[in-house]
Formats: C-alpha cells, structure tokens, sequence
C-alpha cells in the first residue's frame, strides 16, 4: 500500500467513525464513486450477514466501530449515510445541468427563495458542500413519521433523501471533488413547515361498491370548493405550503375520475396568484403536487 493511499484511507475511516459517533448509519461506497460497494442480490451467497437472506446497504448500515474499522481496513471506500436508519431528513440542493438554460437557478437559489416566501429563513444546521457544488443539508427526522425520498415535491433541483436514500458523507472524495462540511455541527430539527411539504398525504377513506356516483362527484366538488377558497385566503408566509397541499388533496380526486385535471389546475392557478403568488410559482406548485398525488392515489377502484 503506497503512503498516498494509505493516507486517504485513514482519512476514509476517519470520515466513517466520525459520522457513526454522531449516531449515523454508514456503509461503504465505491472507492472515488457514489454507488455501494456490497454485493447486489443477484450474486447474494447468502452467507456472513446474508445468511437468512440478502441484506441491503440499508439493513447492513451501521454504527459499530469494529465493524467500520474492519471494512475499511479493505479499500479506500468512500463513505454512505443511511438516512433512515439514522433518523435524518437530508435536503439535496443539486445545481443545473450542463446542458440546462444558462440562467436557471441552482437549488440553493430556489430553496432560500422558498424559504423567504414561508416566511423563514434559510434553517442553520449541519450542511456539506458536495462534489458538484451542491449543498446538503442535514435535518433530524420527527418521531413518528417516515418519509421518503423526494425528487421535486419541494421545487426543482431541491430533492430528499429519508428512509430509502443514502447521502455521500463529508470527506468523500470523486473524481468531481470532496464532499466538505462547510457549516453547522449538528443537524438541526426538521423545520415544521418542510415537513408539512414531505408528510404523506392522507390516505383516502374506502371508496364506495360503486365506481364513480353522483354523490362521490359531489363531494369532490365541495372540497375544490374548500381547499380553493384556502389557497385565496392564505396568510403571508402560508401561500405556498397551502397551495401545495391543496394540490395533494385534490390530485386524488383526479386520479379516481372524479375531477378533471385541467379543472383543479385552472381553479388553484387563479386562486393562488389571488393570494399573491408568481404565475410561474403556481404552476410549478401544482405541476409537481398534482403528479405526486395521482401517481400515490389510484386504488380506490381496484379496491371498490
């Protein structure tokens, strides 16, 4: 083993021990890339870990020091956090593609934008400057709740990574450059307004025996009535995240049939720039809220 490599493996380790005392879930990543470096199940032996079954880089994660110091005694591993398991909510602030208009905004631009129009300011907490240039933000995920990962639900280039996501730990190195902490030392709560973004929409209660009734198109029609009349009414601060959720709630509506999309499109557009949002803020809103309700409500007929 040459000094250089020598040297940035103890640099690796250092990086793995470090995020594991903070209670962080780690596991090895290709040395100088991004994706695990265990096993896939297709070649799973089922032997070691895997003995009762092909283990994931998310159930094989972990915070056992020996473990760790025994791992990256192997390779120069670069190192991946477990976000579920470590009980974090990591906000991804990616910049433009190469091949992107020149002057479209990176995510740290459009997330401190959000962050204004809420009404807050940029969260302080653990933050790592990534390889591209991105940022990384690190929040403490409520009890309680599980989320997922996120790509656009909050705006473009503005993604999350939870339960099912694994971020690259500071101290990682690509061929693009070293992932560095840059600010905060420890991740900060979840702010209650993102949250209310991420949280899962409520599930819809069971559909009648029926396919579509006048009595459901009713009640559909009543709730765009009520969620419209919220989003025109929202205070300062709130307009967006009303919004949004506004969308979500309807968007289930489309999915069975009940509403038409070009219908709640057009009634939430007019009410949110009624409450002084951007046109452009409002159809981004809805385009990526509406896609994500309709893509996670479309049991209630294959359960009627």
């Amino acid at each position: 083993m040459t000094q250089l490599t020598d040297n940035r493996r103890e640099r690796l380790l250092t990086a793995a021990l470090d995020a594991a005392a903070r209670g962080w879930h780690v596991f090895p990543l290709r040395p100088g890339a991004k994706r695990p470096a265990l096993h896939g199940e297709a070649t799973c032996l089922r032997t070691g870990p895997c003995t009762e079954g092909h283990r994931k880089w998310e159930q094989r994660a972990t915070t056992d020091a020996d473990r760790i110091r025994a791992t990256w005694s192997h390779a120069d591993y670069n190192v991946g956090i477990a976000t579920g398991p470590s009980g974090l909510v990591v906000v991804d602030l990616d910049m433009p593609k190469t091949n992107s208009s020149a002057d479209a905004p990176s995510g740290a631009t459009t997330f401190t934008a959000l962050c204004e129009r809420a009404g807050y300011a940029v969260p302080d907490t653990y933050r790592v400057r990534t390889a591209s240039g991105g940022e990384h933000l690190y929040f403490t995920a409520p009890h309680g709740v599980r989320l997922a990962n996120t790509a656009g639900t909050i705006a473009p280039l503005v993604d999350t990574r939870a339960w099912g996501g694994y971020v690259v730990a500071a101290g990682s190195t690509t061929p693009a450059g070293t992932y560095e902490a840059v600010s905060g030392s420890v991740a900060a709560p979840l702010p209650s307004w993102l949250l209310s973004i991420l949280k899962p929409a409520p599930k819809p209660s069971q559909a009648p025996s029926v396919a579509v009734t006048a009595q459901s198109r009713r009640y559909a029609d009543t709730a765009l009535a009520n969620e419209t009349r919220n989003v025109a009414g929202a205070q300062r601060g709130q307009r967006d995240t009303a919004l949004l959720r506004a969308a979500r709630a309807l968007g289930r509506f489309v999915a069975w049939g009940d509403l038409p999309r070009s219908v709640v499109e057009a009634a939430l557009q007019e009410a949110g720039e009624a409450a002084g949002l951007p046109a452009s803020q409002c159809r981004s809103t809805l385009r990526s809220a509406l896609n994500w309700s309709i893509s996670h409500n479309q049991q209630r007929r294959e359960a009627a």
